[in-house]
């Protein structure tokens, strides 16, 4: 047997925390219309902190909780969108700063979905690569990219970064399932222009690159792709719905988990939830949520996690926890 083992979490955070009142400041909005429409309260905001720096710090704090030497990893990943530079990737930047010398490394671009998918494809590769150790990081600074006058955004993003070490073990499984998936049609959706400058030759008007979303649509994709993606992979690992333990979706918006929960007829007290300290942070949500929940969670427990987003995207996994 071939499996998976998760051994090394981290987390990381800018040092700005600013709230909702603060956003009302710039925008027309209230903390009370924030909170009731998304569940967040307050995000961090990277001032100084790069994308490469906050993954650095996830990724050093997840190799201390795994006791794994950086020289020991074969494959670094890092689901972002909104990297410091197109190149280098800012999976070598972190390989570099920690001194991962080994590893193989490259970015992957899914946004919401990012992480899942970049797990998928590590696993993937440990087992037909013979890599051993991968460290899966997701990691943004959205607050960089976005229109602080549009309140449909602006009032939703955070900064952070959360890390993952996963080891070959031919001993133990805790992936069961998982499965990963792209609708094309919704491609324009969300959208995040990536930042050029023009030629020489061009006259036109040159426009800041930044995030917009048709937030209508996005919530109708969600609140059914969701529920019918964690039913595909729950019957994948052969339990049923009441066997999850702890259900972690990608923290995008309160009333996307609620209605999930409410589809799947699971309590919502089993959907972890820390949106309203961080506000959506894309690639970085799934594994800073799962850094939050796991001491809370037991051995043997059922995890799922399912990240949706932007391409249209979706990604969700199986864990059993040891």
């Amino acid at each position: 047997m071939i499996g998976i083992k998760v051994i090394g979490l981290g987390k990381s955070i800018p040092t700005r925390c600013v709230t909702n009142n603060e956003i009302a400041s710039l925008v027309d909005t209230s903390d009370e219309w924030i909170k009731t429409r998304t569940g967040i309260e307050k995000r961090h905001i990277a001032v100084t902190e790069t994308t490469h720096e906050l993954a650095t710090r996830s990724a050093l704090e997840a190799l201390k909780d795994s006791n794994l030497e950086a020289e020991a990893l074969d494959l670094v990943i890092v689901a972002t969108v909104s990297a410091d530079t197109a190149m280098p990737s800012t999976a070598s930047l972190v390989a570099k700063a920690i001194g991962a010398n080994h590893a193989t490394c490259f970015d992957l671009s899914a946004a919401c979905s990012g992480f899942i998918f970049a797990s998928e494809v590590a696993m993937s590769l440990m087992k037909q690569s013979g890599y051993q150790n991968a460290l899966v990081i997701g990691a943004e600074v959205l607050s960089s990219r976005l229109d602080w006058t549009d309140r449909g955004t602006c009032v939703i993003f955070g900064d952070g970064a959360g890390a993952v070490i996963y080891q070959i073990s031919h001993e133990e499984n805790q992936v069961l399932s998982i499965e990963i998936g792209t609708d094309p049609q919704g491609a324009e959706l969300i959208c995040l222009p990536i930042q050029t400058e023009k030629n020489t030759f061009f006259k036109g008007e040159i426009k800041r690159p930044v995030i917009s979303m048709n937030g209508r649509q996005v919530y109708a994709f969600s609140t059914s792709k969701v529920p019918t993606s964690i039913m595909q992979v729950i019957s994948r690992g052969q339990i049923k719905v009441e066997d999850i333990d702890w259900f972690i979706l990608h923290q995008a918006n309160s009333r996307i988990i609620d209605s999930v929960a409410q589809r799947l007829d699971v309590p919502k007290e089993r959907f972890f939830k820390n949106i309203s300290e961080y506000g959506n942070t894309s690639a970085a949500s799934i594994p800073m949520a799962l850094y939050d929940v796991k001491n809370q969670l037991k051995s043997g427990d059922k995890v799922i996690l399912c990240g949706f987003g932007a391409g249209l995207t979706w990604g969700t996994m199986l864990l059993e926890w040891h």
